[in-house]
């Protein structure tokens, strides 16, 4: 019987189909909109609006006035932007443009600056808001009633391959065109002094740690600040026809596969690893930097900040990370620290102190704090230098100078201002400065005599932290970087042993559960 007005069954199972297909292609929009590179379509801004924002969120280091001269701007390197200059660094019009792209504003706005005290706003603004904010920042140099000139020209992009990363490394080091500042190896171990336009010191940037670019280290960032060179700084356009160490479009493709090459993922800090594992070894430990059974050893890196606590404070810091490696023996310890520092800091030598920073140079340096008594529980000595109660070991080396080696000391530390010298006992270090990278390894007896050392021993968890100073950068004293305490623990057979049972365990549960849901669904199954 057929309903007047009914839909017939195929044409319902038609309806259907179109239905179902037209919420997977719309599914798959959704998708495909959440995995792409996220786009922000210009939207009008409103200036007034922008300037409430402004005064709220930006005049504390900008300045009210947008001049970069807020209340904060005396603590902040590299220093708050001077909006009235018109000189932004980060932009993508063509090299010979001055005026950013809408686009540009906008993305430092919402990303932030990684590596320096701008952060990104797009967790507490909205997109309407940011585009105000660009509408009044425009305002400060002129910029509100000019249009920018065109966009930086990309052509057809190279994919990266091993044929493209050699091409342009070479590139990199023809004629010293990018090594001159960035190093060899990219490490911004510089030959020069060099200066932003405003008179400030800067530095080159460390190409092998990403996290730090200004941008992004995607290969397209990577080739725009190629081709458009850092406004306000020494690094220049590699697409000005005028430049003798101008590259083509291709070629400046070829540089940027090979920058992003660069990226040291074994040392990115992960924030979840807070343990060095010390790897046992059979015979004796090593006692040179390039030793292979570092390769074998897990490398754990983390942040350096600067010291703020006590004077004199530390506002201008150059080191932010460092690895740590670490094996021992039946007797021993080796602890292996690995940094980057852009200069080897060498005081009496004529060119060393033409890169210093400011003009007094000193030695580098770095420090492994230890407890003198382990702890019991979670408590740990205060992190700097310890406490009357929980008075810390500092390992420390020191580079040499022009008339003097590396040397090594002992020190016993229960605050600040309580340093005494010990005799180093068994306690050893040496370092080697190779292309813009510190490694400096640390050997000591497990047990010693002293009532004032650790007495370390296998499978508990040591408190430890670590210290850098950078000498060229002016840093000695109570000027450094520093870390939090993180744990340390030389692992044994017996230490694997709860971990090993544990596995156990959960492989014993899973198949008790496997055999247990097969014997319930024999029971439902009437058929069994």
């Amino acid at each position: 019987m057929t309903i007047p007005g009914a839909v017939p069954d195929h044409g319902r199972n038609e309806i259907m189909r179109a239905s179902n297909m037209t919420k997977l292609i719309l599914l798959l929009s959704i998708v495909w909109l959440a995995s792409s590179p996220r786009i922000a379509f210009s939207l009008d801004g409103d200036s007034e609006s922008g300037e409430r924002i402004y005064l709220k969120r930006c005049g504390g280091c900008h300045g009210v006035d947008g001049d970069g001269l807020g209340p904060g701007s005396e603590r902040l390197v590299p220093p708050p932007r001077d909006f009235t200059s018109g000189m932004f660094k980060i932009m993508s019009t063509a090299f010979d443009g001055y005026i950013p792209q809408d686009q540009d504003i906008y993305e430092m706005i919402r990303i932030g600056m990684p590596g320096t005290a701008m952060p990104g706003w797009e967790d507490i603004l909205d997109e309407q808001e940011m585009w105000d904010l660009v509408a009044y920042i425009k305002i400060f140099p002129g910029f509100d009633e000019e249009t920018a000139g065109p966009a930086v020209e990309y052509g057809e992009p190279i994919p990266s391959s091993a044929e493209s990363i050699e091409k342009g490394r070479e590139l990199f080091l023809q004629d010293d065109r990018c090594s001159e500042c960035h190093g060899k190896d990219g490490k911004g171990d510089a030959i020069k002094r060099l200066l932003g336009d405003n008179g400030e010191r800067t530095w080159p940037r460390n190409l092998t740690k990403p996290w730090t670019f200004r941008h992004s280290n995607d290969q397209k960032d990577v080739f725009t600040r190629i081709s458009v060179g850092i406004p306000g700084t020494q690094m220049p356009s590699f697409a000005d026809p005028g430049s003798k160490k101008m590259l083509s479009v291709e070629d400046r493709w070829h540089v940027a596969n090979y920058v992003k090459s660069l990226a040291k993922i074994v040392r990115v800090v992960n924030p979840e690893n807070t343990v060095i594992k010390s790897l046992r070894v059979e015979g004796s430990v090593p006692a040179e930097v390039d030793d292979e059974i570092w390769e074998q050893a897990i490398p754990s890196s983390f942040f350096l900040v600067p010291q703020i606590i006590a004077k004199d404070r530390h506002f201008t810091p150059s080191n932010d990370t460092i690895t740590v490696r670490s094996v021992f023996s039946a007797d021993e310890i080796a602890i292996l620290l690995e940094w980057d520092d852009r200069t080897e800091s060498l005081p009496g030598d004529e060119d060393a102190q033409k890169i210093a920073d400011p003009e007094v140079l000193y030695q580098d340096m770095v420090s492994i704090q230890l407890p003198i008594t382990v702890p019991e529980g979670m408590e740990k000595p205060y992190f700097v230098k310890g406490d009357t109660e929980n008075p810390v070991n500092l390992w420390q080396w020191a580079s040499r100078t022009t008339t003097e080696s590396q040397n090594t000391s002992l020190v016993k530390a229960a605050g600040f201002g309580t340093e005494t010298e010990l005799a180093t006992n068994s306690l050893a270090a040496s370092g080697a400065y190779e292309n813009g990278t510190w490694r400096v390894i640390f050997n000591r007896n497990l047990t010693t005599e002293s009532i004032d050392d650790l007495q370390i021993q296998e499978g508990i968890f040591i408190p430890i932290a670590f210290s850098a100073w950078d000498g060229s950068n002016g840093e000695s004293g109570t000027k450094n970087t520093l870390t939090t305490w993180y744990w340390i623990i030389l692992e044994s057979e017996s230490t694997a042993l709860p971990c090993i049972g544990a596995l156990i365990a959960l492989f014993l549960v899973i198949g008790l559960e496997m055999l247990w849901l097969r014997n319930s669904a024999r029971r439902r199954d009437p058929a069994t």
